[in-house]
């Protein structure tokens, strides 16, 4: 009796215990109707996990349906949440931390006064109109010349040569041998006097011949012009003729200033416009003068017209051949209220010129290309013809960036004109790398190897255009050897024009992106330079165009041509610089005659 009783309580408490141990647990995992707060804290269901979008934080273009890796970069992806206005299927997302890394920045399209300070180069010449040549009457042997210096001043009729002429002698035997016979043959004499009037005698001189009975032989020549002599054609002793130039004189009283204007340049520059200059011959001077002709041709070689300006110099103070730079501050005739655009703005192919739109009230950043045409161009901005409207929003920084997120999602950019899927493989590890002399990287960026391993098939005629490039190039580089501002500054007209006509649509993908880059740092480093004379800026600006120049060519190859890429240590302060030779000699370009030899051969690249 007493043992059941001891197996009852012993059986009590274990099934108190098991019934606590139920209602502590239904108290920890019973799962009843949802609150607020579980709602919020709930773990993603499966269903919930595969309506998500991931993509990753540096490539927004990535799209998944499930988590994992990016693969690009191999960065975790992040949920992307959904946006709930409806963008244009041609449009292109990105998170706010792409925007930030690619540093890119928007900006209204404004209308606006459109202006343009254009700097001119330039030199004095002497007033055509007002050039005279002083020339002989009569042939014979100059006895005594008066003005033998060039630059001498000289004054109408003013004595300045004597000749003796057989001619003249023979002319005034005739009209004293007429007068003997004047009564009967009165027009013999008169003949005769007109002779002697085609020689340029005075009719005093042929009275005191008529007069005196007395052959003169010598005849003296008069100035015919004020002015200052410019050339001296002939010396005492010499033989002339008829007509011979003895001198060129001109009048320096009015002279011309004679400017050179850039193709882009001319839609600026009107008949009538002001420009002011000044020379260093006279330090704190200004001078100005009006447009009074523009070149109706240009140029075939320098790719310029010539602009004149007339002015008035009653002191001389401005000479023939001085050198002068010019500015004329410019407003284009009706485009007051155009629709200006940063320059950064705008991606140009070869074809066409595109800028990406911000759409409006969208929750995340979202861009669309649209091409745009184009009208003249400003310091750094561009008048808008057609394209876009005021108020629009537009990358102005970055722009190159939304575009290769655009070309890697498969929407419409500068390589895809049409929807199209575009290959996102990255297979580094099958990439062909290249190989590259130690000399080459040195100094360089560190990322030459995958940039100049980009390469792959390249259509020949884009290789011509690089070549026609390479040869603005030499012709800058070989300028700035001769220390010759204005030769460079004419070679950078010509690359510029030749940078113009590539046509990127003949690249692929990956090589249209690395051209792209060379191109824009190319562009850069020419940009503010027409019409410079500081050689040390011409000089800076080599060594980026030099290095971008060096990997399109490895990249893409030229016509024919063994390229030497040269190193000078000392090159822009010290730092050590690159160009690049058509022949093996150093030349250094950066220090011209000073050290004309300082560098060395770090590559030869044979195509």
């Amino acid at each position: 009796m007493k043992k059941y009783k001891i197996f009852s309580n012993q059986f009590i408490k274990n099934s108190f215990l098991i019934i606590f141990g139920l209602i502590i647990g239904w108290f920890l995992f019973h799962k009843g109707p949802a609150t607020d707060k579980s709602e919020s804290t709930a773990p993603m269901t499966s269903s919930e996990a595969d309506q998500t979008d991931w993509t990753c934080a540096m490539h927004p273009q990535i799209r998944m349906d499930k988590p994992g890796k990016c693969p690009i970069c191999g960065m975790d992806l992040i949920p992307l949440q959904k946006s709930n206005l409806e963008i244009d299927q041609d449009a292109i997302e990105m998170s706010e931390s792409a925007l930030k890394l690619a540093e890119v920045q928007t900006e209204q399209v404004r209308r606006g006064i459109v202006s343009k300070k254009i700097m001119l180069n330039g030199n004095i010449e002497a007033d055509e109109r007002l050039l005279r040549s002083q020339t002989s009457h009569v042939s014979g042997r100059i006895e005594k010349l008066y003005i033998n210096v060039t630059g001498e001043s000289v004054k109408k009729d003013q004595l300045i040569a004597t000749i003796y002429s057989p001619e003249l002698v023979r002319s005034q035997k005739e009209l004293l041998e007429s007068k003997s016979l004047e009564n009967k043959y009165p027009s013999l004499v008169e003949a005769a006097r007109e002779k002697l009037r085609n020689l340029k005698l005075s009719e005093e001189q042929i009275k005191g011949i008529e007069k005196s009975g007395i052959v003169t032989s010598t005849f003296d020549i008069y100035a015919n012009s004020s002015g200052i002599v410019l050339n001296r054609k002939v010396n005492e002793g010499d033989h002339v003729g008829i007509g011979t130039v003895l001198f060129d004189v001109a009048d320096l009283t009015r002279v011309w200033g004679i400017f050179e204007a850039y193709e882009s340049d001319l839609p600026w520059i009107k008949l009538g416009q002001k420009i002011e200059f000044t020379t260093q011959a006279l330090p704190g001077k200004t001078f100005s003068g009006i447009v009074s002709f523009i070149d109706p041709v240009i140029d075939p070689l320098t790719r310029i017209a010539r602009v004149r300006i007339e002015l008035t110099n009653p002191a001389l103070v401005l000479k023939p051949g001085m050198f002068v730079d010019g500015i004329l501050q410019s407003s284009m005739a009706g485009s007051n209220e155009s629709i200006i655009i940063p320059q950064s703005a705008v991606l140009w192919t070869g074809t066409r010129s595109i800028v990406y739109v911000k759409f409006p009230g969208t929750e995340y950043p979202t861009f669309k290309m649209r091409q745009i045409t184009l009208g003249a161009t400003m310091e750094d901005a561009y008048i808008i013809i057609d394209g876009l409207q005021e108020g629009e929003e537009i990358v102005t920084n970055g722009a190159f960036s939304v575009d290769a997120a655009a070309q890697l999602a498969g929407k419409k950019s500068m390589m895809n004109q049409e929807d199209g899927k575009v290959s996102m493989a990255h297979n580094h590890g099958n990439m062909d790398m290249g190989s590259s002399t130690d000399g080459a990287m040195n100094g360089m960026d560190g990322d030459l190897q995958s940039e100049t391993a980009v390469t792959s098939s390249v259509d020949p005629a884009f290789a011509g255009q690089l070549t026609e490039v390479y040869h603005g190039y030499l012709s800058y580089k070989n300028a700035l050897v001769q220390s010759d501002p204005a030769k460079a500054n004419q070679a950078l007209s010509a690359m510029k024009d030749a940078l113009d006509q590539t046509d990127m649509s003949l690249l692929s993908e990956n090589a249209h992106r690395s051209w792209m880059e060379s191109l824009n740092k190319i562009r850069g480093a020419m940009n503010n330079l027409a019409g410079r004379e500081d050689l040390e800026k011409l000089r800076r600006a080599l060594a980026p165009i030099s290095e971008a120049l060096y990997r399109s060519i490895r990249q893409f190859g030229i016509h024919d041509k063994t390229v030497y890429y040269q190193y000078c240590p000392m090159a822009i302060g010290n730092q050590g610089a690159y160009w690049l030779s058509e022949v093996e000699d150093i030349n250094n370009p950066y220090f011209g005659e000073t050290m004309l030899k300082c560098g060395e051969i770090r590559e030869t690249i044979t195509n």
